[in-house]
């Protein structure tokens, strides 16, 4: 897919079309991974709940996720933009419908496979999640920034970014709810 010139739709969705496929076609790869990931936390002596628990969050947080990386790190040929006043870019963004939706829309999902699913595999709750996305929201803001990428670096974007890490972990309560919460983070369970 690389060097194919796609037309640009509103929004942008020609150009991320490939980003798209590719990660359509990872999925068997995906699957795969989870299985072997099973089968070898069987042999290893973890039972079969627990392996398909752990595998199927982890390898469904990275795929999930990686591909919402991809795209807001691909290099755009525009001016960078730097927006560091919480929710100005947001209410801007406001003036423009269809940009609107595909930016607020695009920045809940960022991160949401990680919010859905870190509570699922380990024993953290939203608070958690919230403070993990933020950070990693910051660091990928960051990199948009050093890294010249022609992208907006938006404080809004982290704050959206986050609520929609958030807004996942609790719509994934009652995987995780029953499970005991110690308060401490036990991440190796």
């Amino acid at each position: 897919m690389v060097g194919v010139q796609l037309p640009d739709l509103p929004g942008g969705v020609g150009r991320w079309t490939p980003v798209v496929v590719i990660s359509v076609l990872a999925i068997p790869g995906a699957i795969a991974a989870a299985r072997m990931l099973i089968r070898h936390r069987v042999r290893s002596g973890v039972t079969p709940s627990h392996a398909l628990r752990t595998a199927v969050t982890e390898v469904g947080m990275i795929a999930g996720t990686v591909p919402w990386l991809w795209m807001i790190l691909t290099p755009l040929p525009e001016p960078r933009h730097l927006h560091l006043i919480p929710l100005v870019d947001l209410w801007n963004q406001f003036q423009h419908p269809v940009a609107v939706f595909f930016q607020v829309v695009g920045n809940l999902l960022v991160f949401s496979a990680f919010g859905f699913l870190a509570p699922v595999r380990w024993r953290v709750g939203p608070q958690w999640v919230l403070a993990v996305v933020a950070t990693a929201s910051v660091v990928v803001e960051a990199l948009q920034w050093f890294l010249n990428l022609g992208r907006v670096t938006s404080v809004d974007d982290v704050i959206v970014n986050a609520a929609g890490a958030g807004l996942a972990s609790l719509a994934s309560r009652r995987w995780w709810a029953t499970r005991q919460h110690t308060g401490v983070i036990q991440l190796g369970h």
